[in-house]
């Protein structure tokens, strides 16, 4: 894998750099609203309303950290697990990883919102490049993002997986996580950590290696981003055969000094996939950095509710699809949110385009 070919980070070089933690986007289901009622009251531009239905939300979510530090590579991995606070027998688990610059609590709308759908979502905090890039000398920034983005950084954070999961499993309060329903999500760096996990191969030595998780039985990939190396992308991702689900917008372009990637990339990844199952949702507007977690409060804030709270109820539905084999749900979520989507494709769906 070479580190000037890698996805770096470095699309994430327009995100905040104000990383300041907070709560956005809640659960229709947990308010008992329909979908339609849902979608519209996030369209009001009442600060107080969604901080509200926020709290509802958090009310049945219940919150561990975990310390872990790993000795063989002296690196801490911190985590945070969202947990149902009823849990009804063993659920699935998610294991999230941030983009650059993030934290374990940046994403915390997307881990309430599953524990509150009755799934255990852990995510993870990967020290090289969180968000302790962004502090120091601004001149020195760039070099903190080359580092934080470069080959053993990116390896690193597949350790951390490897590690965390090893530690969690291991753990009391694992047991009520069915450890044969794992899946990995993560957004921008953390889609490629996750990608990398689930089977996407890296160029080492002149060929092409494998960082594949067995655990792993399916991945949901945010504003994924392509992968760089002298290997066609089909050859590269040939062996991610685990259900995929893919997120992104029209606009999830990324225009910075030396690096341009189009919203067209993340097309042509999931069309590249290898998963025999696989759903891509484009939405319409966005930016790269909107699934951030990042609270806005300008023209785009109503907007990017909407579009959190539809990649809510979608990765759920998603989630419904693999574990429980039940489609449903994910037909009506893209009956509910067409307003909403600029394209909508399911591996079904491919023969006929």
């Amino acid at each position: 894998m070479k580190p000037q070919r890698v996805w770096t980070g470095l699309m994430a070089l327009t995100a905040t750099l104000a990383l300041a933690a907070g709560l956005s986007g809640c659960s229709a289901k947990a308010t008992g609203l329909s979908p339609l009622v849902w979608q519209q009251q996030l369209n009001l531009p009442s600060v107080q309303q969604a901080e509200q239905l926020a709290l509802v939300l958090t009310e049945q979510v219940e919150e561990t950290e975990f310390h872990w530090f790993d000795e063989s590579r002296q690196r801490a991995v911190p985590a945070l697990l969202f947990s149902p606070k009823q849990a009804k027998g063993k659920a699935a688990l998610l294991v999230f990883s941030h983009g650059l610059g993030g934290s374990k609590e940046r994403y915390a709308y997307l881990g309430q919102y599953w524990a509150s759908q009755g799934y255990y979502s852990l995510h993870l905090q990967h020290e090289g490049s969180d968000r302790k890039v962004w502090q120091g000398s601004r001149l020195l920034l760039p070099f903190r993002l080359m580092d934080a983005a470069d080959e053993a950084e990116a390896l690193a954070r597949v350790q951390d997986v490897r590690f965390a999961l090893d530690q969690f499993l291991a753990s009391d309060v694992a047991k009520a996580v069915d450890q044969h329903q794992i899946l990995m999500a993560g957004h921008s760096y953390g889609a490629n950590t996750s990608m990398l996990l689930s089977g996407a191969q890296v160029e080492q030595q002149g060929r092409l290696v494998s960082l594949k998780d067995p655990r792993i039985k399916a991945a949901i990939l945010i504003s994924a981003p392509p992968f760089y190396n002298d290997q066609p992308l089909a050859q590269v991702l040939a062996d991610v055969t685990i259900p995929t689900l893919h997120i992104t917008t029209t606009e999830d372009e990324i225009k910075v000094p030396g690096y341009y990637s189009s919203p067209a990339d993340r097309l042509e990844l999931f069309y590249a996939m290898a998963s025999p199952y696989k759903v891509m949702a484009v939405f319409n507007g966005g930016s790269h950095n909107i699934f951030s977690g990042w609270r806005r409060n300008d023209e785009t804030a109503n907007q990017n509710k909407v579009i959190k709270a539809a990649t809510q109820a979608l990765s759920a539905a998603f989630i419904e699809q693999v574990v429980k084999g039940d489609g449903s749900a994910l037909q009506q979520w893209e009956q509910q949110h067409k307003a909403v989507l600029a394209d909508f494709i399911r591996s079904d769906m491919l023969a006929l385009r």
